[in-house]
């Protein structure tokens, strides 16, 4: 690998190097800093202008709300006056009377207070409309004053004709007066908002020069970077290729690695089982025949070939398992379900896990690299979930679909965060599967347990194994 790491490093493109190419990154960055700038002029001298133009706005309608809402209590009061003026001169009750009076009274100095308080903010052109106002204030209440005084023959002799004649006259003029009040209030309002509309006007003006401006260096500055662009883009165009070359050589070379891999074990496996196995066998079988010659009194020599029996018989079966381990000859002779099947009650009998397996209804006729890859990738699950996860029961599901091998294991271990673990036994199941073209996913969390999804797509036995992108 150290060959090709250098050649890799080697082609890699240098970055153009000289006067030139520094000053043109200069004059990059100051264009680039000119335009950022203007924006952030414009931006900074936009919302100075917009928060001129909303505080201008909203104090002008709340200047507009709080003298309307004052001229309407005015007005509203008013007519409650006269309320209070006609039910103390026709309310016979004369604790009653007293009632209305002093309500009236309290209305009036409600009244001369909003008065008050309206004539603060007053415009040059509202002044003779509001001084006319209090005068005719002044003289509703000068009207009533002497009425406040009658005793109870004089209210129900001359009220009536007071209300009717007099009272009624005086409060048309008031209100009329008060309504001239309240067009010139909206006059003043709408003289206002003209004024936020020329704001606005001379914002837009503003915004469309600075836009323009934008605009022309943008236009500058992206015609003195088009060429360095495409060259960039050559550049990577270039390098991208020369990656997804090597990255095809890295995956061809790790496809041929598991295959000879594969080969070695099976190569291994069959050397165990038909050279040490049968030396073995044929040992302990002599070991037998030896023990049966033994004559009566040579006990010693009876133990002595007892152990060696014993010893012969768990060399047989260690180099059994190590045979099973690295290529389990019913895969081959049987096929991929009795391999699995085999594997869960190996690892129940070793463990003590409780394995379940949903495989029987799947049909047996996978090529063989789709039947090893399936194999070691529930190996390696399993694995882990002895050692790692300490698990205590797996369920593990084998499907075959129209168009697919579907494989999902799953255990109830103590789980992990995938983002920061990641062993060599799940990136090889991993390029397993991604070397057969198929989806390798995994869904894990601390205490939850571990999720492992495989899908494989089936192909024509008569097809080439599939090759890596």
């Amino acid at each position: 690998m150290e060959p090709t790491e250098r050649k890799v490093h080697n082609n890699i493109p240098r970055p153009p190097a000289g006067r030139p190419a520094v000053a043109f990154r200069l004059a990059l960055l100051a264009g680039f800093g000119g335009v950022f700038l203007l924006m952030a002029f414009a931006g900074i001298d936009s919302l100075r202008i917009v928060h001129r133009i909303e505080a201008s706005n909203i104090k002008s309608d709340q200047e507009f709300l709080k003298r309307n809402d004052t001229l309407e209590r005015i007005r509203a009061d008013f007519y409650l006056s006269g309320s209070y003026v006609r039910d103390y001169l026709l309310d016979p009750d004369a604790a009653s009377a007293e009632a209305h009076l002093h309500s009236l009274k309290q209305l009036r100095t409600r009244i001369e207070t909003a008065l008050e308080e309206y004539s603060l903010g007053l415009a040059p052109d509202e002044r003779a409309a509001f001084t006319d106002l209090k005068a005719r204030f002044a003289t509703y209440w000068q009207s009533i004053d002497p009425v406040l005084s009658w005793d109870s023959r004089q209210r129900r002799t001359r009220g009536f004709h007071f209300l009717t004649r007099d009272l009624v006259q005086r409060r048309i003029e008031v209100l009329r007066i008060a309504g001239r009040i309240g067009d010139l209030n909206e006059r003043r309002l709408h003289s206002q908002e003209q004024s936020v509309s020329a704001l606005f006007q001379s914002f837009r003006q503003r915004l469309t020069l600075i836009l323009a401006t934008n605009m022309g260096l943008g236009v500058l500055l992206a015609a003195g970077t088009v060429f360095y662009i495409l060259k960039l883009e050559n550049d990577l165009w270039r390098r991208y290729k020369e990656i997804l070359h090597f990255h095809g050589e890295l995956e061809s070379l790790s496809a041929r690695l598991l295959r000879a891999q594969e080969e070695e074990r099976r190569s291994i496996a069959r050397e165990l089982h038909d050279e040490i196995g049968q030396s073995l066998t044929a040992l302990l079988i002599d070991a037998g025949n030896a023990s049966a010659l033994v004559q009566p009194g040579q006990e010693d020599l009876r133990a002595r070939l007892a152990s060696i029996r014993k010893l012969a018989e768990g060399s047989v079966a260690s180099v059994r398992n190590m045979s099973l381990l690295l290529r389990p000859s019913m895969l081959d002779d049987f096929g991929l379900i009795p391999a699995l099947h085999w594997q869960a009650r190996e690892m129940s009998r070793r463990t003590g896990v409780r394995v379940e397996l949903s495989a029987d209804d799947a049909p047996d006729s996978f090529s063989d690299e789709h039947k090893t890859c399936v194999y070691r990738v529930v190996q390696e699950a399993l694995h882990n979930c002895a050692r790692h996860a300490h698990a205590t029961h797996v369920r593990i599901v084998a499907r075959q679909e129209p168009t697919r091998l579907l494989l999902v294991i799953q255990d109830n271990g103590k789980g992990f965060d995938p983002r920061h673990v990641r062993g060599l036994g799940l990136l090889g199941m991993e390029e397993r599967v991604r070397y057969l073209g198929g989806n390798f996913h995994l869904e894990s969390e601390p205490g939850r347990g571990t999720l492992i999804k495989v899908e494989l797509p089936l192909v024509d036995m008569s097809e080439p194994p599939m090759k890596p992108a």
